[in-house]
Order: structure tokens, then sequence, then C-alpha cells
């Protein structure tokens, strides 16, 4: 079912497989964790579409995706916007991945990335920018969170050519 994942709570571990999750993709599809079986896959999570730090951190995935693909990595974006929203965001950028969209955040939550953020004095919940790395087999192999843009993009390819 499109938009859920199969676990409840999301306390993912290191070394852990992650759980079957399906969601809907930019195009106006949907993906299924399982249909990445033999590819390390990152996912990154980040705020919203057309703001400076997740263009900014979607740019530095798009520019190092022909070396993401040479270490077998695919690369998926996600956050709470809509398809609409994703479809022109991944067009007006030239994005060569998916955007994967969580109105219901059920991939955030299998993650755990929403956390009270602050801003100009005023709380929220919303999503903390963190990245997942996961092997051929779906285990998760490393994590990034309160991610910082510059340079993480490169971090992660260089944990990805390690698998």
């Amino acid at each position: 079912m499109p938009g859920k994942a199969s676990s409840g709570g999301g306390k993912l571990a290191i070394g852990k497989k992650v759980p079957a999750f399906s969601s809907l993709v930019t195009g106006g599809g949907s993906w299924k964790s399982s249909a990445a079986a033999g590819k390390n896959v990152v996912i990154y999570f980040y705020p919203r579409d057309n703001t400076t730090g997740c263009t900014a951190e979607g740019e530095a995935f798009r520019d190092l995706a022909p070396a993401f693909k040479k270490a077998n990595t695919l690369i998926f974006g996600v956050s709470t916007d809509s398809i609409a929203s994703h479809d022109k965001f991944k067009a007006k950028y030239s994005f060569p991945f998916e955007l994967l969209s969580d109105p219901e955040q059920a991939l955030c939550q299998l993650f755990d990335v929403i956390k009270e953020k602050s801003m100009y004095g005023r709380k929220f919940m919303g999503v903390e920018r963190s990245t997942f790395l996961l092997d051929g087999s779906g285990v998760l192999r490393q994590e990034w969170r309160k991610v910082k843009v510059p340079g993480h993009a490169e971090a992660v390819l260089a944990a990805a050519q390690s698998l």
C-alpha cells in the first residue's frame, strides 16, 4: 500500500535488515524497497522541496549520481511534499533519481526522522535532515542524522563505495 511501512515505532539499527516498505514516487507510480534487491540504497530525508538547503542537498546527490551508479547504489530523496511538488522539483533541478512522497509520514516514522524543530522561537515537529545507507540485502549499514549539507553527499558516496 503506498506510503505504508511494515513496521511500527521506527527504531532501526545498524546491521539489521530494514522492514520492507513502499512509497509514492515521482511520475505518479509507486516504489517498493524489494525492487532494489542486490543494489545499495541511499535514502535521504529532507524537509521541503525548493528550499535552499534541500535544493543544495539534491544538487550534491545529482552531481555525484554517476559515481553512485558505479558503486551499484540507488538514490532516493524523501519528504512529506506531494508528488506534484516533487515532479516540479525534480524537473527544475534535473535530479536523475526518484523523490518519494511521504505525506502520511510512514517512512519518516520508520526511519525516526520526525523531530522537534525550532524556527524563529516557534517549536514544531518536522523532518530532520537525515540519510541512510542500505546494502544490497536491505541491511542498514550507516546513518547520518542532523545532516549539514556541505560535504555530506561525498561522505555518503565514500561509504557506499566501501560496501
